[in-house]
């Protein structure tokens, strides 16, 4: 009897440990659940409280003991793969996130600004997260610890600098590879700060490499007429072409005087939005800064639908018929009447052809160098008086372009002959000139046309002039200027 008492004893009390078992494990799931609660992140983007003290711990140790550099400083550490300070590594770089991942148009990967206001730079940083909007929203202050990581490209040759976790190296160099999962924690770390980020206004053709990463608005825009339904299909298309894999170009164009400007929108087949038609209309849109996979080509990538305001009428091309030509120059006899003159230097601009077409070069490219280059190219003397309204419009191509060497000028006392040096000049059509697109590859032989300069201010004789600058050998682009033409109403 006593055995069996014993026996039924046991067995009770294996029912009360079964019983306490699934109890525990009913509050461990409770527990867990709680705890996994606490460390998603909500829409009001705080630091999560199961990572904040760490987070900040490490933000002010690092603001305390370490170096800010900027970004240009951050870019120019690109030799070919490693981060490498021997001086001082622990350094950081702070910036304000620019891209949003929240509509799956960027994938493990964001942009940052180095200024929530009139920003001049920005950074890629690649990292092995998605729906990283949760974490670094847009405007988010981030402060980037440098030590340890790889500043380089994604892609050999792509031109976009980017921070990422290590390197890796193949038949066509080396390349930075993401941020693991230990390294966004500990090196990618956020302030309280999110700022709301004022797009950069800009003109469609005046973007250009050093736009990459930045959040941009262009105003009077649209898309181009054959993929709205207004050309000869009368069916528009969508953000994103289903035949596609990876990524869907789509044109955006504004009215350039004569001609359109246009620059290319790019969607992901990952977007939620990609199947959304396209607007009709003329307006703006805000978007970053990227380049197309290969690098190749500059883009804008929308972080959302929201940021296209498309609702006024589309713009309309200027008739050239409205206007009479005054005076046409398209070099194709050489320099003609035309004066070359260097006041720095010993490269000049020159005449030359290529397929029936002629132009006058400039170019501080000499066998590797670049070289102190100011060279005027002067107009014969030309009635001002003659006409009303006048509007000049230059015809520029270029090629290796690292920056914008043409300047444009008229003078009432210019004397033939003599240094510029000692006339008085007045510039004109800096902003149209501005806006030219850069050709940074070989030569395209693409011809692009500045929009209409105003000149209806200059009165009687006078002279034009257009000078390519070096600027202190720090600018060797190659320029092609073929027409010169003055319009009048």
């Amino acid at each position: 009897m006593k055995c069996l008492n014993f026996i039924n004893s046991i067995i009770i009390n294996k029912k009360v440990m079964n019983k306490a078992i699934k109890s525990l494990k009913l509050m461990l799931i409770l527990v867990a659940s709680v705890a996994m609660t606490s460390c998603v992140q909500d829409d009001d983007y705080t630091i999560p409280s199961s990572l904040g003290d760490e987070e900040n711990k490490a933000l002010t140790l690092l603001l305390e003991t370490g170096n800010e550099l900027s970004f240009a400083e951050v870019k120019a550490l690109y030799q070919g793969g490693e981060f490498i300070d021997p001086e001082d590594t622990n350094v950081y770089v702070k910036g304000y996130v620019s891209s949003s991942d929240q509509t799956g148009n960027f994938f493990k990967e964001f942009f940052i600004q180095d200024s929530p206001t009139n920003p001049t730079s920005g950074l890629k940083v690649i990292l092995n997260q998605v729906d990283t909007y949760n974490q670094f929203n847009l405007g988010r202050e981030v402060y980037i610890s440098l030590q340890g990581l790889y500043i380089g490209e994604e892609r050999v040759g792509n031109g976009v600098i980017t921070i990422g976790g290590g390197t890796e190296t193949d038949q066509y160099g080396t390349t930075v590879t993401s941020l693991n999962e230990i390294q966004i924690r500990q090196k990618v770390l956020r302030s309280s700060v999110t700022e709301t980020i004022t797009p950069l206004n800009i003109g469609l053709t005046a973007i250009n490499g050093d736009h990459v990463g930045l959040l941009v608005k262009v105003d009077n825009v649209e898309f181009a007429d054959d993929e709205v339904g207004l050309a000869n299909d009368p069916i528009g298309l969508n953000y994103f072409d289903p035949t596609e894999t990876f990524d869907t170009k789509r044109t955006l164009q504004d009215c350039s005087g004569f001609e359109y400007s246009q620059f290319i929108l790019e969607t992901s087949s990952f977007a939620s939005f990609k199947n959304e038609e396209l607007p009709d209309k003329n307006g703006s849109i805000t978007a970053v800064v990227s380049k197309t996979f290969d690098g190749a080509s500059l883009i804008l990538a929308l972080n959302s639908t929201d940021d296209v305001d498309m609702k006024n009428p589309r713009c309309t091309l200027l008739d050239i018929e409205d206007f009479d030509v005054v005076f046409n120059e398209g070099f194709d006899n050489g320099l003609g009447d035309w004066e070359v003159i260097n006041t720095l230097g010993t490269q000049e601009w020159y005449a030359s052809s290529y397929q029936g077409e002629g132009y006058v070069r400039g170019s501080a490219y000499d066998d590797g160098d670049i070289l102190e280059m100011i060279s005027w190219l002067i107009s014969p003397s030309i009635d001002f008086d003659a006409n009303e309204n006048e509007r000049l419009i230059l015809h520029v191509a270029d090629a290796f372009s690292n920056g914008q060497p043409l300047k444009a000028y008229y003078s009432n006392d210019y004397v033939s002959g003599t240094n510029p040096d000692d006339a008085t000049w007045i510039e004109i059509g800096a902003s149209e000139i501005a806006t030219l697109p850069e050709n940074t590859g070989f030569f395209n032989n693409v011809y692009d046309a500045t929009g209409l300069i105003n000149i209806s201010m200059i009165e009687g004789d006078a002279v034009l002039a257009f000078v390519y600058d070096s600027d202190d050998a720090s600018i060797s682009s190659t320029l092609d200027l073929s027409n010169v033409q003055i319009l009048a109403q």
